[in-house]
C-alpha cells in the first residue's frame, strides 16, 4: 500500500535513506568521512521532517519498504530498502508519482547507471541537461517523461 508518510515513519525512512546511500553512493563519492560519520539516521530524520508533507511510503506487512519524495511534479528521492529491491516496489512508486502526483521529471547522479536504467525502464528519458551537484564534484542529469 502506498500512503502519505507520517511522523512515525521518519525513523524507517531515515534508515532506508542512509543504508541505500551508503551502498550506492560510496563508490561514486569515495568519501568515507561523509558516508560513515556525517550521514546519520538522526540527521536524516531532521532533514526529512521538513519534507514530510511531500513524502509517500510503500508499506507491506506493516513494514515501510520504500519511500518517494515528490515536490511540484519532480521526483526528489526514491529509495527502496536494499532487502526489498527487485520486487517491483520502486516501479509502483514511480507509477503512483506519475499518475497521482503528475510527476514528470527528476535529477539523478550521472554515475548512477543502475538508477538511470531503472528510470528509463519506467518511461523517463535523458534530457541532455546536467549540472554540478552541490560541492561534490559529481554531476546530476535530468530525466523527464
Amino acid at each position: 500500500m502506498i500512503r502519505k508518510a507520517t511522523e512515525a515513519d521518519l525513523v524507517r525512512i531515515a534508515e532506508i535513506a542512509v543504508f541505500v546511500k551508503r551502498v550506492n553512493y560510496r563508490r561514486i563519492f569515495c568519501d568515507d568521512e561523509f558516508s560513515f560519520n556525517q550521514l546519520t539516521v538522526v540527521d536524516t530524520i531532521n532533514t526529512q521532517r521538513a519534507f514530510l508533507d511531500d513524502i509517500w511510503v510503500y508499506e507491506s506487512d506493516r513494514i515501510v519498504k520504500a519511500y518517494i519524495h515528490i515536490c511540484d511534479g519532480e521526483i526528489k528521492e526514491l529509495y527502496t530498502d536494499h532487502f526489498f529491491q527487485g520486487e517491483g516496489i520502486g516501479a509502483e512508486l514511480i507509477s503512483y508519482a506519475i499518475n497521482q502526483e503528475s510527476a514528470d521529471r527528476l535529477w539523478v547522479l550521472e554515475k548512477n547507471s543502475r538508477a538511470i536504467a531503472f528510470y528509463e525502464t519506467n518511461g523517463f528519458k535523458m534530457t541532455g541537461e546536467r549540472k554540478l551537484w552541490n560541492d561534490t564534484g559529481q554531476y546530476v542529469v535530468k530525466m523527464a517523461r
